[in-house]
């Protein structure tokens, strides 16, 4: 099962010089795949408990449009592993105008992630 969302980073989102958004906003973006992954396997929300890696590949600025996609690789009697990827897949051209944008051909890896969420039995639906 895989779960995809997809929005653009805004100004608000960039926390550093140069509108460099902060890494923490991918994690955001996973802890909302993870919950839709989750509601759709055990029909609640469950609780993310930990991430086993993270690896950030490339930076983000606002304006960017990111894509988190994620999956559920395994399944234990609470617990679901899952893998995260977040990509880049158009970003602001403002040395042509300040509203043009690219649709890149090919996305690039911006985070990688794996982690685990526990859906307790007493609240698994499914």
């Amino acid at each position: 099962m895989k779960s995809m969302i997809r929005m653009r980073m805004s100004t608000a989102d960039a926390h550093y010089g140069g509108n460099l958004v902060d890494g923490a906003k991918m994690l955001q973006l996973f802890g909302d795949v993870a919950t839709e992954l989750l509601i759709r396997n055990d029909g609640d929300e469950g609780l993310f408990v930990g991430y086993e890696s993270v690896e950030f590949t490339a930076p983000v600025y606002a304006g960017d449009y990111i894509e988190a996609v994620g999956e559920i690789t395994n399944v234990g009697n609470s617990s679901r592993k899952m893998t995260f990827e977040a990509r880049k897949v158009i970003v602001p051209r403002p040395d042509i105008s300040d509203s043009a944008c690219d649709v890149l051909e090919e996305a690039i890896v911006v985070c990688k992630a794996v982690g685990t969420c526990v859906v307790p039995k007493a609240k698994q639906r499914k």
